[in-house]
């Protein structure tokens, strides 16, 4: 794919409080081009960097760099998203990981996007520029995972699994931020959806990690707990949906086991196989169990998501 061309957009935000905010684990190889690259992009903007235990001179150097430096003790992605969004006050937030992939000229147009058409959250969707940054099994995993919210929860977005994004205030002060690890982006842009939020993107230059970086992403670990963090939303925000399709399921189930008994009922009159009989009758109950579930839990829900709601709206969104 060929290099996107960026050219910084002139727009006066002088008048805004821009928070830039990095995760690090270990990027003492990355962290000062990443300081320097958004300090000269968004000038006027507070560099954070949030250090999660790194063994080596990230948060010295980030420091040397100009950053304002955080330590975070809980290990892992999701953590740090949590202590980030609840320690910085700011009007607008960029958020980007420490490794030096994403290219810091979109950003401006980034926030500008968000600021001209209103939105809550902007992802800078991924557009290799050479072979090797966007490996073609992460590539295959977030297609598979971001169609998978897609189906579930709207088709609002190409790459969910993004770490360079745009937020508005609201969106990052009502953001409950549950997980720990990479499966947070996953929950970030739910959050969005579930919530109907104003969103876009943004195609933004993703590049190889520079020599000497090292990529913390396991890619059947994590994949499998992005996966699980999708079905557990699901069953938190649609659970009338998850649980009607086990109900569903178990009564299919016991109509499939019926049928042959209640054939035989009507010829002879008797139930011989007492034992399935027994079986479809306790499927039958445990699908009526999980659908009454569903149906109350979707009323909590719903209360749930209206609080949520309330939150959103308390803070007033950026002026265009």
């Amino acid at each position: 794919m060929p290099r996107l061309a960026w050219s910084t957009p002139v727009f006066d935000l002088a008048n805004r409080r821009i928070a830039v905010l990095v995760p690090c684990f270990n990027e003492a190889a990355t962290i000062v081009a990443i300081v320097r690259d958004f300090q000269a992009c968004l000038p006027g903007a507070t560099i954070y960097v949030f250090d999660n235990n790194s063994t080596d001179d990230t948060a010295r150097i980030a420091g040397a760099a100009g950053a304002t430096v955080r330590s975070v003790a809980l290990q892992g992605k999701g953590n740090v998203i949590r202590r980030m969004f609840a320690d910085v006050d700011a009007d607008l937030y960029v958020m980007v990981d420490g490794d030096a992939t994403y290219d810091a000229s979109a950003a401006p147009l980034m926030v500008r996007k968000l600021l001209e058409e209103g939105l809550d959250m902007v992802v800078g969707k991924r557009c290799p520029d050479e072979q090797d940054a966007y490996r073609a099994g992460h590539r295959f995993g977030n297609r598979l995972l971001t169609s998978f919210v897609a189906a579930l929860f709207g088709d609002r977005f190409s790459d969910m699994l993004s770490g360079y994004r745009v937020f508005s205030r609201r969106y990052v002060k009502s953001f409950a931020a549950h997980s720990s690890g990479f499966e947070t982006e996953t929950e970030l842009t739910v959050h969005a959806l579930q919530l109907r939020m104003p969103v876009g993107e943004l195609p933004t230059v993703y590049k190889s990690r520079p020599e000497g970086s090292l990529s913390k992403l396991h890619t059947y670990r994590d994949g499998a707990r992005i996966l699980f963090m999708i079905v557990r939303l699901f069953k938190n925000e649609r659970p009338l949906h998850f649980f009607g399709i086990g109900a569903l399921a178990t009564l299919l189930l016991a109509l499939f086991l019926a049928e042959p008994l209640f054939m035989t009922w009507l010829e002879t009159g008797m139930v011989h196989r007492l034992p399935t009989a027994l079986l479809c009758t306790g499927l039958g109950l445990l699908s009526f169990v999980l659908l009454s579930s569903g149906l109350v839990l979707d009323t909590v829900t719903k209360g749930r998501i209206e609080q949520k709601r309330f939150a959103y709206l308390a803070v007033p969104p950026p002026a265009p």
